[in-house]
C-alpha cells in the first residue's frame, strides 16, 4: 500500500468491512496525492475547512473527464444538477427556496410535527415481524421506512406509495454497481425511473398548487419569496435529491446503528432503559459509523496549500468524512464508541453550504427507530458479521442485516 493507491484501497469493496486502517494511514499525511491524480484529504481539520472554502467546486460540470463510475450520490439524468452539484449563487438561491417550507425560520416546526406519524410508521413495520424469528433489517424496514417518510413529507397519496417506492428503488440501485452486472442497463433503467418520477412529481406538483395542503410539495409551489418560485424542473431536481441523499442517509444511519449496537449489547440494553440517551448515542453513531465516508468529488479552483501540499487548480479532491470523525488530533480514542462521548462535532452530515439540510429528519427517524427496534425485539442477535455490504463506495452501509429474534413486545 502506498500513498497513492489509498483511494483505491478505501474504495475497494474487498475492504468494505472495515476501511478505517486505511484512514488511519492517510491521516499520516494527511494529504495524499493519488496515482490516477487526484488528491484525498483525512484529517478533520482539514477536511472541515475544506468544506467551507469557496476555492472548491462543487458543480459537476467542473468534474472534467472523471469517470466517477460508482463514485458520485447521484447521477443526473433528464434534469439539471441539484444544488448538491452547484456552486453559489446558483445554489444558494435553491437551497433558499427549498428550507422555507422545510425548517427554521420560516417553517420551524415541520420535522417535529411529524413525530407522531413516524413513530406509527415505525410501529407499524416492527408490528409485521410478529410470527417472525429473522428478518433482514435493510429490505424490510430500514430501506422502506425513509422512502414512506419522504411520501408523507412530499404530500404523496397513499395509494400512490407503491409506485414511488418502485422508483425509488430503481434510481437508488443506479448508485450501486454490482459485479457482473450491465452497468449500461442499470443507468437505462435509472435513466426511464427519474423521467417517469419526474413526470408524476410535475403532475403532483400543478394539483397542489391549485389544491394546496400542509406538505412540503405544496409549500415549494405556493411560496412567494425573495428568491420567486422553483421552475417545474427545479422542483423535479430538488425532490429527486430529497428523495435520494435523503433515503440513502437514513439507510445507512440506521443499519449501521443497529449493526454497531448489535456489536455492543450493553449499550442496546441502555438504549432500553435509557431512551433519553437516544439523542447523544445517535450523534456518537454519525461520528463512529457515519452514513457518507467519502464527499462527492469536488474541484479546487485555484492552487491551494492544504497541511503544506499545494493542490494545483483544476484537481479533483476528495474528502473523507469519515477518516476525520476519527482523527485522533479532534477525538480523544476515536475508535471507541462512546454514547457519553462530549462535545461531538462530527463530520458526518458534511459541513458548509452544503451540509445536509436533512440532517434534523434523518436524527428523528434513526432515533425513533433504533429505540423501538431495542425496545421491542426480545434477545436480538446479529445472523452474520461482517454483514455483506452495499457496493458503493461512497454511501457506506449493509446492504443485508439479518437479525434473529426470540420474539417481537407489544
Amino acid at each position: 500500500m502506498t500513498p497513492g493507491t489509498l483511494l483505491q484501497q478505501i474504495t475497494d469493496y474487498a475492504n468494505r468491512a472495515n476501511p478505517y486502517p486505511f484512514y488511519a494511514e492517510l491521516r499520516k499525511t494527511p494529504v495524499a496525492r493519488q496515482d490516477d491524480g487526484s488528491y484525498l484529504v483525512g484529517g478533520y481539520y482539514q477536511v472541515r475547512s475544506l468544506l467551507h472554502d469557496p476555492r472548491i467546486s462543487s458543480d459537476a460540470r467542473n468534474l472534467v473527464g472523471q469517470d466517477g463510475r460508482g463514485l458520485q450520490v447521484e447521477e443526473e439524468a433528464g434534469v439539471p444538477p441539484s444544488m448538491l452539484r452547484l456552486d453559489p449563487p446558483e445554489h444558494d438561491r435553491l437551497r433558499r427556496m427549498a428550507m422555507r417550507p422545510f425548517g427554521p425560520p420560516h417553517t420551524p416546526r415541520r420535522v417535529h410535527e411529524m413525530r407522531g406519524e413516524l413513530a406509527q410508521i415505525v410501529s407499524g413495520m416492527i408490528d409485521d415481524f410478529q410470527g417472525k424469528d429473522q428478518v433482514d433489517l435493510v429490505d424490510h424496514f430500514a430501506y422502506p421506512f425513509p422512502v414512506t417518510v419522504i411520501c408523507r413529507l412530499l404530500g404523496v397519496p397513499r395509494e400512490d406509495e407503491p409506485r414511488f417506492h418502485v422508483w425509488a428503488d430503481t434510481i437508488v440501485a443506479g448508485a450501486d454497481p454490482t459485479a457482473g452486472e450491465d452497468y449500461a442497463e442499470r443507468q437505462r433503467a435509472m435513466h426511464q425511473a427519474r423521467i417517469e418520477l419526474g413526470r408524476y412529481l410535475a403532475g403532483l406538483a400543478e394539483d397542489h398548487r391549485h389544491s394546496p395542503g400542509d406538505d412540503l410539495l405544496s409549500g415549494l409551489v405556493t411560496d412567494h419569496g425573495p428568491d420567486g418560485q422553483m421552475s417545474t424542473i427545479e422542483l423535479m431536481s430538488t425532490s429527486i435529491v430529497l428523495l435520494i441523499a435523503g433515503h440513502e442517509t437514513t439507510v445507512n444511519l440506521i443499519t449501521n446503528g443497529m449493526l454497531t449496537l448489535l456489536r455492543y449489547p450493553e449499550h442496546l440494553e441502555r438504549l432500553v432503559k435509557e431512551p433519553d440517551i437516544a439523542v447523544p448515542m445517535i450523534e456518537e453513531l454519525l461520528r463512529y459509523e457515519p452514513p457518507v465516508h467519502l464527499a462527492p468529488p469536488r474541484v479546487t479552483l485555484a492552487d491551494i496549500d492544504i497541511a503544506g501540499t499545494v493542490v494545483p487548480k483544476n484537481s479533483t479532491l476528495w474528502l473523507g468524512l469519515a477518516s476525520g470523525n476519527r482523527d485522533p488530533r479532534r477525538f480523544d480514542d476515536p475508535d471507541r464508541f462512546d454514547p457519553d462521548r462530549r462535545d461531538i462535532q462530527h463530520l458526518a452530515f458534511g459541513s458548509g453550504i452544503h451540509s445536509c439540510f436533512g440532517a434534523p429528519l434523518a436524527r428523528l427517524e434513526a432515533q425513533l427507530a433504533l429505540t423501538e427496534l431495542a425496545r421491542r425485539l426480545t434477545n436480538p442477535r446479529l445472523v452474520a458479521d461482517p454483514p455483506p455490504y452495499r457496493p458503493n463506495p461512497l454511501l457506506r452501509g449493509p446492504r443485508h442485516l439479518e437479525v434473529a429474534f426470540d420474539g417481537v413486545r407489544s
